[in-house]
Parts: C-alpha cells; sequence; structure tokens
C-alpha cells in the first residue's frame, strides 16, 4: 500500500459538487459544462453545472435519453469526455460503445459539436472509418486543421481531418497504446467477473507548438511522436512506429492536462496527487491531497486556473469488482496554476 497524503492542501478549493460519478469538466464564458460516464448507473451524460446547483442536460433531455437500444441518431451512446475546443465550440466524444469491453454500435463513434450560446448541434464527425468493433473511443485534443483521438478499447490512434472529416486510425496496436492492468490506492482493479482491468491508450497531450505528440495507456508509460509523421496518410505505418519515443514512465493516471508553456499535468491514481512534467521530461509534484481520488480529465481555463475532477472512478462496480464504493458528493476541485492554456488546443 502506498504512502497517501493525509493533509488537505488549501490551494485545493472545491467548486463542484455531483451526485453522479462525473469525469469531466470544460468552461466557456465563465459557464461549466460535465459529463458522466453511467459508471454508478445510467442517466444524464452532458450537463451545464449551474451555480443553484442544478445539472441541465445539454445540449437537450432528448440527447441524454436513456435507450435500452443505444440508437445513436440523436441521443449519445455513451460520452466519456468533452472539451471546449479553440473554435469556443462545446466538442463532445461519444465512444460509439455502451461501455469498455462492449461492441460498437453502428454510427455511434463520433465527435459531436455544440455552439454553447445556442445549444444547437452544429456538427457531428463520424468516426466510423477508423474504429473496431472493440473501440471504445476516449478523449480528443487539437491541432490546427487536425484532431487526434485515443482508442482505449482497441488499442490505437485516431487522427482525423476537421476539414474533410476523413477519419483513420495509426499505430493500431502499436505496444506504445497497449496497456497494463490498473493501479489505484495501491489496489490492481478487477472487473465484477474479477478479471484485471486493462484500458488501452487513454490520455494525450500536444505541444503548445504542434510538433508533438503525447500519449499514454491508463495504466503509463507515457510516448511521443512528432506530429509530422501522424499527419502524412503516406507515411507507411512502419515508418509510423519507428518515430514514437518512450518518454517517460508514469503511474496509472486518470487524465492529463497541458498548458501554454508547455507544462504536462498528470494524475496520479496510485498516490493521489498530480505530477507536472516539463518539456524537458523533468518530473515534480504539483500537488497532493487526500481528497484527489482518481482524477480524470483535467481542464485549463483562461485565468490560469486547473480544474480538477476527483472521479472516483475505482469505486465503481465496474472498476472495484462489482461493488460501490463511491462517498458522495464526487467533487470537482481548482487549483490556481499562473498559466494559460496550450492554444493550439483552447483559448
Amino acid at each position: 500500500m502506498p504512502d497517501l497524503p493525509t493533509q488537505e492542501d488549501p490551494r485545493l478549493s472545491p467548486v463542484v459538487a455531483n451526485d453522479r460519478v462525473c469525469t469531466g469538466v470544460t468552461t466557456v464564458g465563465g459557464r461549466i459544462f460535465v459529463s458522466f460516464p453511467g459508471a454508478d448507473g445510467p442517466g444524464v451524460q452532458v450537463a451545464e453545472a449551474l451555480p443553484d446547483g442544478r445539472r441541465v442536460p445539454w445540449p437537450d433531455a432528448s440527447w441524454n435519453a436513456v435507450r435500452d437500444d443505444h440508437f445513436p441518431e440523436g441521443a449519445y451512446v455513451h460520452v466519456n469526455g468533452l472539451r471546449t475546443g479553440p473554435d469556443g465550440q462545446l466538442w463532445i466524444v461519444d465512444s460509439g460503445a455502451p461501455g469498455l469491453g462492449q461492441p460498437q454500435v453502428p454510427g455511434g463513434a463520433r465527435l459531436i459539436v455544440v455552439a454553447p450560446g445556442s445549444g444547437e448541434v452544429t456538427r457531428i464527425l463520424d468516426l466510423g472509418e477508423a474504429v473496431r468493433e472493440t473501440s471504445y473511443v476516449d478523449d480528443v485534443r487539437f491541432n490546427g486543421g487536425t484532431a487526434y483521438l485515443t482508442d482505449a478499447g482497441a488499442a490505437g490512434l485516431i487522427v482525423l481531418d476537421l476539414a474533410t472529416g476523413r477519419a483513420r486510425r495509426v499505430l493500431d496496436g502499436h505496444p506504445s497504446t497497449v496497456g497494463r492492468p490498473l493501479v489505484a490506492d495501491g489496489q490492481v482493479l478487477c472487473g465484477p467477473d474479477g478479471a484485471e482491468v486493462v484500458l488501452h491508450v487513454d490520455q494525450l497531450e500536444v505541444s503548445p507548438d504542434g510538433r508533438y505528440l503525447y500519449y499514454q495507456p491508463a495504466s503509463g508509460g507515457l510516448s511521443r511522436i512528432e506530429t509530422r509523421w501522424l499527419d502524412d496518410p503516406t507515411v507507411a505505418s512502419d515508418t509510423v512506429a519507428e518515430h514514437i519515443e518512450r518518454w517517460l514512465e508514469t503511474p496509472t493516471t486518470g487524465g492529463t492536462a497541458i498548458d501554454a508553456a508547455g507544462t504536462i499535468y498528470l494524475s496520479d491514481a496510485e498516490r493521489r496527487r498530480v505530477r507536472t512534467i516539463s518539456p524537458q521530461g523533468e518530473v515534480a509534484t504539483l500537488v497532493a491531497d487526500p481528497r484527489l481520488i482518481w482524477v480524470d480529465a483535467m481542464w485549463i481555463d483562461a485565468g490560469g486556473d486547473l480544474w480538477l475532477p476527483a472521479a472516483q472512478l475505482h469505486r465503481t462496480p465496474g472498476l472495484s469488482g462489482g461493488a460501490q464504493r463511491v462517498d458522495y458528493p464526487v467533487w470537482i476541485y481548482r487549483m490556481h496554476i499562473g498559466v494559460g492554456p496550450a492554444p493550439n488546443d483552447h483559448a
């Protein structure tokens, strides 16, 4: 059992309390949007978090309808992440599968773009060309006219041309994208059937200059590659693989973020802390706190605040041997870091 922090850090401010497991948060124009993966039961998947504590389904209730058939027309299959893009729109990642290990729903794997002002769905980018039956599309980052996505179900990356909407797979099954069993709070995580849980490539970040894509499985092991090798569809897969740099050993991680200076923020789910990684690969502890229980997808806002959803994901039945051990409410914390986000990803 690792030594876990015992003292609360006063720099962490609890700002949003949720009565369900929340794994994603993003802000735009002073508004807060959150995502719920359904790890502790079905319900609304994307909502605006209002100051009075209410959660308004986003963009509306029909998109958030709980459906046994998981038919994707006008409704989410399974939202795994969301973020405000460089265009100021809300980009929602639909994994396309009802859950990890479940087969893809035809037409389900998508990026859904919603105007935060009107709530209008302005664009839907189908990722069907780039997914496998066992795919679980996980997260997205932006770099100019390209978006990169991780596939935690069928290990690999997806490169999406935002102008044409064409998606293609790269590093399909490459060892740098393949995960190991997850560990949190000193315990190897198991599913309801007792089998060890493995998530493949999960976290990803693009350097502010757009040169590098950093990525890793949820079990850790951070790699990087120059984006030019990913962006050119004429480059052979073997050639792409030759340019991967195994960059840093990392622990089981819930989420990452990157700031305008190129510093990566990485949550250490094994020791309830957040680590910083400089562009030179230097590692330091930013904050350790007993409340940071499986910090998931972090967010850096324009004011230089880091948002940290303490998702407690490893306490949900799917990762805790079928037991429900979440201690509600599930908090999102905020900490001032004094640096804004990488501008190629969001403003």
